[in-house]
């Protein structure tokens, strides 16, 4: 059962790191006010407000402003709250698509980094599932354990990659799949110097933690 949500005691010092709301020339321009879906998506992931500031490597007390509207976020706070809750920026900033597309161009691809991961988004934002096309360099995050609900599919396009899911190690090589329960623990790596490019679906949005399993998250180290 979660805690009641108080407001905690005004901080003394600025939120560090991804809290930060101003650069060397002066304050960021203001962004709409996200407040109300802040709240209401931390809620919908099935958070704490604890639980939600400590993996966006806030306060409490900062995330709490957020919500009640009292601070701003910048942008880098954005993009790392909306990949908390399973959800987009345009969907913080209470944006709506009337129509989702159901085709994902590749010219539409944008690549994204994640922990040393560069993925690129397969498809609709906003849906049970996540698809997305991933690339793991090697060496990286090899040693990250990752356990979260919901389930994982993946495909090996390109390169070798060794998958450890609980005690048990496998090798996957071009073609190869894997579909497995996320609660076990797994770890993902390329075996190959040029690394190893993946098609990756999970479900994101079902998963009361609604973590990726691209990288860290927020203020964690790898």
């Amino acid at each position: 059962m979660s805690s009641p949500e108080t407001e905690p005691e005004p901080e003394t010092e600025p939120e560090p790191g991804l809290g930060a709301e101003t650069d060397a020339s002066g304050p960021v321009d203001a962004l709409p006010a996200v407040a109300p879906q802040l709240r209401a998506l931390r809620r919908r992931a099935s958070l704490t407000l604890e639980a939600a500031a400590r993996a966006a490597g806030l306060s409490p007390a900062h995330l709490s402003r957020l919500e009640t509207g009292q601070r701003q976020p910048s942008l880098p706070m954005l993009l790392a709250l909306a990949r908390i809750y399973g959800t987009t920026v345009s969907e913080l900033l209470g944006e709506t698509v009337a129509d989702r597309d159901a085709v994902v161009r590749a010219a539409d691809m944008e690549p994204t980094a994640a922990g040393g991961w560069t993925y690129w988004q397969a498809g609709a934002s906003g849906r049970g599932m996540q698809a997305l096309r991933v690339h793991v360099p090697y060496g990286s995050q090899g040693d990250i354990v990752r356990v979260h609900p919901g389930e994982e599919w993946l495909h090996v396009l390109e390169g070798r990659l060794r998958l450890r899911l609980g005690d048990a190690t496998h090798r996957l090589a071009p073609g190869d799949s894997a579909h497995f329960d996320s609660l076990t623990p797994h770890r993902i790596a390329a075996l190959d110097r040029d690394g190893v490019e993946l098609l990756f679906v999970h479900t994101l949005l079902q998963s009361p933690t609604a973590t990726l399993c691209l990288g860290p998250t927020p203020g964690e180290t790898p």
